[in-house]
């Protein structure tokens, strides 16, 4: 069995001021996901005393205090690499695949279209990339693959409060969401969803106008498995009453070893 965690921490460093390194330990999972880690090299080399009992692997994007992504593992990978062979997206520090001698795993995290239209522009470039990348590079072997990560995209309807109300909005706009169920063509399965149907359940909330309190939120963080995997699902858990980001941690666990 085996227990991968992805979680938006929205700043590394804030997120250990909250309490992350102690929800860790608490936590115990096997592989933890990191997104948006907004720190660079030298900081992250001193922070990986900080989680012991995991390897650390980062990706910092080389603009300080932006963006950003890492992995902590109990176990040692057959294999890291970082970024998506393209220096556009791979200076943002936005991509990662590990693999392991029975699966494989990438750590993504796609662009906010939020802040404009050159921001969504870009967005829209690396999801057209990371479409293609995935079909020749992430899918191209016979193991097992788990894609997790902040995808900046609510697929459905039943994935965000406001549906009507947000039609319009970057990160639920319907050739974003057409993309993901072509993302999903591939041959990949939504996790969550494999196992819950019901709405209301949500992964990301503004600091603003007490969404989460109100329960007004998106679900834009997801765990991606290839179909071989269904069977194995036991469990996929949104840690709600974690505050430690304005996102929440998601548990996918699998029956299956390293």
């Amino acid at each position: 069995m085996i227990r991968i965690v992805s979680f938006n921490v929205n700043g590394i460093r804030a997120a250990i001021r909250k309490g992350l390194k102690e929800w860790i330990t608490r936590n115990n999972a096997d592989i933890y996901c990191l997104q948006e880690i907004k720190a660079d090299k030298d900081i992250l080399a001193a922070l990986e005393k900080e989680f012991t009992g995991y390897q650390c692997y980062f990706f910092p994007a080389q603009k300080k205090g932006y963006s950003g992504i890492g992995v902590l593992s109990r176990y040692k990978p057959q294999e890291v690499v970082l970024g998506v062979e393209n220096y556009k997206y791979d200076q943002e520090g936005r991509a990662m695949y590990i693999e392991f001698d029975t699966f494989r795993l990438a750590n993504l995290y796609l662009p906010s279209g939020s802040q404009g239209i050159e921001r969504q522009i870009y967005k829209e470039a690396f999801m057209e990339y990371l479409l293609e990348y995935t079909q020749q590079k992430f899918l191209s072997s016979s193991k097992s693959l788990i894609i997790v990560g902040d995808f900046n995209i609510c697929h459905q309807a039943i994935d965000i409060h406001n549906p009507q109300g947000l039609k319009n909005t970057s990160g639920f706009l319907p050739h974003e969401r057409a993309w993901f169920s072509e993302y999903l063509g591939l041959g990949l399965v939504d996790s969550f969803r494999y196992l819950n149907k019901e709405p209301g359940h949500y992964t990301w909330w503004t600091y603003r106008t007490a969404a989460k309190l109100r329960n007004k939120g998106w679900r834009i963080d997801y765990q991606l498995i290839t179909p071989d995997l269904e069977k194995t699902v036991i469990s996929h858990v949104i840690h709600r009453e974690v505050d430690l980001s304005d996102h929440s941690p998601i548990e996918l666990t699998l029956g299956i070893d390293f």
